[in-house]
């Protein structure tokens, strides 16, 4: 993963076999605080005008168009959805319109640009022989099997793991740690779990061949990214967004 930066907005960009993950952070908008500042999530108590002027800045700097991104009402659960064109009206730029309860998604065409907002869970890019998937990964739906259906439904060989909270600051109830413990005793440790690792090891259970995880924290780098744990409910949303290569 390399540092992108272009018009004040930043962000993490990675290259996969035939696709191209980005990891936003919370630089290079205009929402005041305590959303501030490129906080693209609507349903965060932000005023939706700003919202929308850093979701088409957002799409702006990276190079992908405000219309064809496709986004769900994430709920922490395991359900993706597939996609074949453009949702219309575009939930992303068009405000009123609400978008499927969805924590994932997943496409086999080109120019369409996977999305999902965390500001905490893991965004979890996918690509494979059959396309690209996005996932949101929260514990729930990491518990629900959503790594697994992401990776089946593209033939995943290739995965990218954003920022989110690290095993420093996620401090769970033991009826989590129990989710996890057949991915290892180690993966928790006096009830911190290690969300990336969560997500290494599902992954690599799966048949992902090669994955990249990111190691910055969330709450540990308030000045980069939002973080429900740090910030409490009234904070931000930061992306992780995928495409696949024409």
């Amino acid at each position: 993963m390399i540092w992108l930066e272009r018009n004040e907005v930043r962000w993490l960009q990675a290259e996969m076999p035939g696709a191209t993950a980005a990891f936003t952070t919370r630089l290079g908008g205009v929402s005041v605080a305590p959303w501030d500042r490129l906080n693209l999530g609507v349903l965060t108590g932000d005023a939706e005008d700003s919202v929308r002027d850093n979701r088409a800045r957002m799409a702006a700097a990276i190079g992908i168009d405000a219309d064809r991104v496709v986004i769900g009402r994430q709920v922490h659960g395991a359900e993706i959805a597939a996609h074949a064109a453009p949702q219309s009206p575009a939930p992303f730029s068009t405000p009123g319109y609400d978008p499927p309860e969805v924590d994932g998604h997943h496409t086999g065409e080109s120019g369409l640009a996977l999305l999902v907002f965390v500001a905490d869970c893991l965004p979890i890019a996918l690509s494979g022989a059959d396309g690209v998937a996005m996932l949101h990964g929260g514990w729930r739906g990491l518990a629900g099997g959503i790594v697994e259906r992401g990776v089946e439904a593209v033939a995943a060989t290739d995965a990218r793991v954003g920022p989110a909270i690290g095993p420093c600051c996620y401090e769970v109830g033991d009826e989590v740690v129990a989710a996890f413990e057949p991915l290892g005793g180690d993966i928790a440790t006096a009830r911190r779990l290690d969300l990336p690792e969560v997500a290494r090891r599902l992954l690599e259970r799966a048949g992902v061949a090669r994955i990249e995880v990111s190691d910055l924290c969330t709450r540990c780098n308030p000045e980069l990214f939002f973080s429900h744990r740090g910030q409490g409910p009234e904070t931000g949303r930061q992306a992780g967004i995928v495409w696949r290569k024409p």
